[in-house]
């Protein structure tokens, strides 16, 4: 009767450890998952936010009309388009900050947008305006040096 009692409570324990193992080993494989899912979300940010490039050639495009004189309907045009290529790129700006915890990326994040925009105010030559679009690609490249810094680190 006592070896039956003690099996039986073997058995019972030996479930509960089982149960109690694969708890554990499942919350983690959730949290490894939540883990991924971040981080893709994070790299998803820093490229989306890429699209500044395509925002930099509708302000170029927009800002060399000026000087050489097209006429109101191609500016007109060519503002549409770089409002479309604006809003491209505020949408991932965001969702860095908001999902990249590091002072270092938003420190170049916003400063980067705003070269992009100011491409539109410096417009008045053509040496001026691809002295802003100088600026606004090496600010995207500290974006991306600093992106590729946390990503290095925090894998």
């Amino acid at each position: 009767m006592i070896a039956t009692l003690l099996g039986v409570a073997g058995t019972l324990l030996g479930a509960i450890v089982t149960g109690t193992f694969q708890h554990l080993a499942a919350g983690r494989a959730e949290r490894a998952a939540g883990a991924e899912q971040l981080r893709g979300e994070r790299l998803d940010a820093v490229t989306t936010l890429g699209a500044g490039s395509n925002h930099r050639r509708a302000l170029w495009m927009r800002g060399e009309a000026r000087p050489r004189g097209a006429d109101e309907a191609e500016r007109e045009e060519l503002r549409a388009r770089s409002h479309t290529t604006r809003s491209a790129i505020t949408r991932p700006l965001v969702a860095l900050r908001l999902l990249v915890p590091d002072p270092a990326v938003h420190a170049t994040a916003q400063p980067m947008v705003v070269a992009t925009y100011d491409m539109v105010d410096a417009a008045t030559t053509t040496r001026t305006l691809t002295a802003a679009q100088d600026a606004a690609r090496a600010a995207h490249d500290r974006v991306i040096e600093a992106a590729a810094a946390y990503f290095g680190t925090h894998g």
